[in-house]
């Protein structure tokens, strides 16, 4: 069984933003010559997600909005973790929701997505440098 590891950083400008890294994991996966396992892509920071969705707009804005609904950004008062001297408690609780990581099958050398599915990276307290992590496993 072959082995496969490599981080994709991202320095994302803003707080907050959904970006399509389904391309990259790609690139990984041509770069690993696997052609049948698993990929797994996890988000290496605690305010930051990996998941699997529609690339669409309409549903990120869908996504920001109900995010901020679940657990706003403020006042920042509210989050017994901002109490450190942080301000991002609002970021720990949407990753909760969003999930830390996903896993792909791998099936003839491409990743075994259904209809419309695309791995996303979920940035929710940027303007700074945050890894992901691409492990690939298989034959």
């Amino acid at each position: 069984m072959k082995s496969y590891r490599k981080e994709l950083w991202h320095t994302i400008p803003t707080r907050r933003a959904f970006i399509n890294i389904t391309s990259q994991v790609e690139e990984c996966l041509r770069e690993s010559g696997i052609r049948e396992g698993l990929c797994l892509v996890n988000a290496m920071h605690i305010t930051a997600s990996v998941f699997i969705n529609d690339d669409e707009h309409g549903l990120h804005q869908d996504y920001e909005d109900w995010l901020e609904q679940l657990a706003p950004h403020e006042p920042i008062g509210r989050y017994r973790h901002n109490l450190t001297g942080e301000d991002n408690g609002d970021a720990h609780l949407k990753r909760q929701v969003m999930g830390r990581e996903v896993v792909v099958a791998v099936t003839g050398g491409r990743l075994d997505f259904g209809p419309w599915e695309q791995i996303f990276y979920g940035e929710f307290d940027g303007r700074r440098r945050k890894r992901v992590l691409v492990k690939i496993i298989g034959e």
